[in-house]
């Protein structure tokens, strides 16, 4: 069984896909860029971008019962793998040893023309 999860601190769905789906014993995040919720703006830089993105997978997941703490794995996927080390820099102020595991992908184009976009799988 599975449940869509949403909530207003994140940014909505912009195609026909939840923020979030309860599926048993893990909470499966949607791709997150790095928008604020409450205006639809980006952040000015890719760690701006990265801040912005892992506070609506914190607030997703809020919003599923769970948090950060609970991640086991992140897909991070980045405009420009010249970013990783500033994106690292944000990443590490949100997670606490022992860290997800990880993906980093670079892409040819994120929606919106993010720079950074953040996917996240957490136990309930």
């Amino acid at each position: 069984m599975k449940k869509a999860i949403s909530t207003e601190q994140a940014p909505g769905a912009i195609g026909p896909y939840s923020q979030a789906v309860d599926a048993g014993d893990f909470i499966y995040t949607s791709g997150q860029l790095g928008l604020n919720p409450q205006t639809g703006e980006f952040g000015a830089d890719v760690q701006e971008q990265t801040r912005l993105s892992l506070s609506n997978v914190k607030a997703i997941l809020e919003a599923a019962g769970t948090s950060m703490d609970k991640v086991v794995k992140t897909t991070v996927f980045l405009k420009d793998m010249n970013d990783f080390v500033p994106v690292n820099e944000v990443y590490s102020s949100f997670f606490t040893q022992p860290y997800p595991a990880r993906s980093a992908v670079e892409v040819a184009r994120l929606p919106k023309d993010a720079l950074v976009e953040i996917e996240v799988i957490a136990l309930k």
